[in-house]
This record gives structure tokens, sequence and C-alpha cells, in this order.
């Protein structure tokens, strides 16, 4: 066996231990749940310190700056090759574009929320000179113009954090479901296809696993119970009422691909 054929079969390895998980319906069915808990348990935990600062309870630690504060670039420039080629399986590319318009549905999903949340802030917020809220500036009416003079702006702060990581994981797992259909069909059209999709399909995983991750370590250090709360509940909202409500009907970009398709 030469090297590449070694790699190939690691990667098909991985692959098929990742899809055998994705193919317990309970996993999906159960993941907006495990987003409300560990937000809830996060938070006792937080009031309670009963864990102490590590290297993720600073917001500059490497995977905040470089993944989570882009979180939702790194979501789209994974899902999006992933999509186009799982998607084609179904033989037209109407469909795959009509697929790949979920994408923009999400961002704009994304967008209204992220803004929403800013505005909240500014509406109910007031700008002071100290954290101890002492004395307040009244003359910056923006979160961005009191951090701008160097003051400290106060506000109801939900969670975008929470937000993002939630709904981005919960997209990725539908969209990533047509993998257990197309390893069970034995799909093998295009061996560089293939392993292009295997590459993007362990990537998005990962993924998964890291902002399940980097939600807890919000849930534990940052932001208050409520702020976290309605930043998951958005995350949950904006996924069920697009892959639950809206998709399943006519007119909408549609459901990925289901296993009857690939038979």
């Amino acid at each position: 066996m030469t090297k590449v054929d070694g790699n190939m079969a690691a990667i098909d390895s991985v692959v098929l231990k990742l899809v055998a998980f994705w193919r317990k319906t309970v996993v999906r069915q159960k993941l907006p749940w495990l987003f409300l808990l560990i937000s809830l348990m996060g938070s006792i935990i937080k009031e309670l310190q009963l864990i102490p600062e590590t290297y993720f309870s600073d917001s500059k630690n490497v995977l905040n700056v470089y993944f989570v504060k882009v979180s939702w670039g790194w979501t789209l420039l994974l899902l999006f090759p992933f999509m186009a080629l799982s998607n084609s399986y179904q033989g037209t590319w109407g469909f795959v574009l009509r697929r790949l318009s979920s994408l923009v549905v999400a961002t704009g999903i994304w967008y209204t929320c992220t803004q929403s949340f800013f505005y909240i802030e500014d509406v109910t917020g007031a700008c002071y000179e100290t954290k101890t809220m002492q004395v307040i500036r009244g003359e910056f009416f923006t979160k961005a113009e009191c951090r701008r003079a160097g003051f400290q702006w106060h506000g109801y702060d939900i969670s975008g954090h929470s937000f993002i990581l939630t709904y981005s994981a919960l997209m990725i797992a539908e969209e990533i479901a047509p993998m257990v259909h197309l390893r069970s069909a034995s799909v093998q059209s295009n061996t560089r296809t293939n392993t292009i999709l295997d590459a993007l399909y362990i990537a998005l995983n990962a993924l998964v696993a890291l902002w399940i991750w980097m939600f807890t370590c919000t849930s534990v250090y940052f932001h208050d119970l409520s702020h976290k709360i309605l930043g998951t509940t958005c995350g949950i909202l904006g996924w069920y009422l697009t892959y639950r409500v809206w998709y399943p009907k006519p007119l909408s970009p549609g459901l990925p691909p289901q296993q009857k398709q690939h038979a």
C-alpha cells in the first residue's frame, strides 16, 4: 500500500465513524437541547465560580479571535463547497442552486439577529467613565461611540456568541446529513470529488466540535444567564423556523437530499 493509499484509507475510516455517529437520529434531535443545557449549567458554574480562570477565559485566546469572532465566515467557507457537491448528486443544477440559496437565507438571519442585538444594547445602555458605573457620560449614545472615547458601555448585551455558535452548529448538522445517505448508497461517480467531499465533511465535523467547545467556554466564563439563554434561543429559533417549518414546504430552498434520493 502506497502512502497515498494509506492516507485515503485513514480518511475513509474517519468518515465512516462520523457517518455512524450522525446516523443515530437521537444525535440531531437532542443537539438543540444540548446547547440549552450547556448554557444553563455553564451559567450556574459561572455564578458559583466553580471553575478557575484558564486560557479560554481570556477573550483574546486564539480560538476566539481567529475562529469565533469570524465564525459565520468559517461556516460559509466550508458549507458552500460541501453543499454544492453533496447536492449535485441529485442531478440538476437547479436543485443545487435552490439548496445553496439557504445560505443566503441563513446570512440574512445572522445579519438581522446580530444587528438587532447591537441595537438593543445601544437603546438599553449608557456610557460610563469606569466599570464601577459611577460617572455617566451622557454625550455618547451608542456603544461604538463610547468605546472609541475610551469609556465603558453598559447595556443589555444579548450573547452574540451563544447565538451564532448555536445557529451555525445546528445548520451544519442539517447540511451534512446527506453524507449518511451518500455513503449508504456507495456513490462512487468521481473519486476526486468524493475525496474533496470527505475532506470537507471531516472539516465540518471538526467545526461543529469547535463551536460546541467555544459555546461551553462562553457559557462558563462570559455574559449573564439571560443574555446567553436569549442568544441561544434565537439561534435555535432561526434553525427551527427554517429547517423544521419553512424548508419542508414547496416554495423554499428545500431540505438536504434524503436517503430515497440516493438509493
